[in-house]
């Protein structure tokens, strides 16, 4: 089954990497800095030129920069690059349902039936719906509220690629998702489980702020050796 995101393997393991700063392009302020669970390092920044309400976000692993995307005020998937084959995906306008953030705070629930779109003319369905479960949590002194997932990914031709359940935070303070604990089975029926929940939170002026060298769970290896992993990891941070 043809699938866009075909890179070679990716590893994330306890590599030597060098203390550095993230320094966002130029008319971007970088707003916050998160270490999460399975060694990643996101760098949350703004951008003067784009849409009031737009955020982007870096992941970083110990071998660098793997990913940025950008969503809107409503945490739609705008865009997305994956850092180490140049592959971009775009929110297609149209769509049956887009996921709205506003929706899920208010009412508790929401469900998004949407399409992505890549450069290289590989059209994906996403169909799912996030819910507030109504717990509330403090992680690093950030007030966060978990909800439970569903998501399936579908190709243009209906096949299942990868369905994904699980449990993730919002921030109505930053107006976006954060990774959590979840579940998901590929075409093929192998299952995964990750943990990428947030750790540490560091604002302007806090240690931390800006370093990209991941610092939790960095003694497990990860290795995706197959097309699903990589599309996998790119579907979540898409949303995270």
């Amino acid at each position: 089954m043809p699938v866009a995101v075909t890179a070679a393997m990716l590893t994330i393991s306890a590599l030597p990497a060098l203390a550095a700063n993230f320094t966002p392009p130029q008319g971007c302020k970088l707003e916050l800095t998160i270490q999460n669970r399975s060694c990643t390092v996101a760098q949350h920044y703004r951008c003067s030129s784009d849409a009031a309400g737009d955020q982007w976000v870096t992941y970083f692993t110990p071998e660098g920069q793997t990913y940025q995307s950008r969503i809107d005020r409503e945490t739609r998937w705008m865009e997305s690059t994956n850092m180490r084959d140049g592959i971009v995906d775009v929110l297609e306008e149209d769509a049956k349902d887009h996921a709205s953030f506003s929706t899920l705070l208010e009412t508790g629930k929401d469900d998004f039936d949407f399409w992505t779109r890549s450069n290289t003319g590989e059209r994906l369905h996403h169909v799912g719906e996030d819910r507030l479960t109504g717990e509330k949590v403090e992680i690093d002194g950030v007030p966060l509220e978990v909800t439970q997932f569903q998501l399936t990914t579908y190709s243009e031709t209906g096949d299942v690629l990868i369905r994904r359940e699980g449990q993730q935070f919002v921030s109505r303070a930053q107006g976006r998702f954060y990774g959590g604990v979840e579940t998901s089975e590929d075409w093929t029926g192998a299952r995964e489980s990750t943990n990428d929940s947030p750790v540490k939170f560091s604002f302007p002026g806090q240690p931390g702020f800006g370093e990209t060298k991941p610092q939790y769970d960095c003694d497990l290896q990860m290795v995706h050796g197959n097309e699903s992993g990589i599309l996998g990891q790119l579907l979540k941070e898409a949303r995270s």
